[in-house]
């Protein structure tokens, strides 16, 4: 939670608004609404909630494909999933520093801008 906390202002102070979720469950939830536009995910691979963070990565690209999808976790919780799980998307290995996640998100969002989606 300290983390999480700790990233998400951060994140706010470099100007991205920033929608948190204490779990898989809260952000399913919260992705599954209408509510605020949401450009991308940083996730931890460990989330707690009914599903883990490589799971929440599925559920996302089956609802909201449109979302980048950050998945943050140590090489051991990386190196735990499978293989075809690892090679879905981003991965941002911990420990990590903020501006290395907001560097991470203004290329992610570049590429997609670049590709047009």
């Amino acid at each position: 939670m300290l983390v999480r906390h700790a990233i998400s202002d951060y994140l706010r102070d470099c100007g991205y608004i920033v929608v948190e979720a204490a779990n898989s469950d809260e952000a399913a939830t919260v992705l599954g609404e209408a509510g605020p536009q949401v450009d991308a995910i940083l996730c931890d691979a460990q989330i707690g909630g009914s599903f883990n963070g490589f799971e929440l990565r599925q559920w996302v690209q089956q609802h909201r494909p449109e979302l980048q999808f950050i998945l943050s976790g140590t090489i051991a919780s990386a190196a735990n999933a499978a293989a075809e799980l690892c090679e879905q998307g981003p991965q941002l290995a911990r420990p990590y520093e903020p501006q290395s996640v907001v560097d991470y998100i203004k290329r992610l969002l570049a590429k997609r801008a670049e590709s047009g989606a």
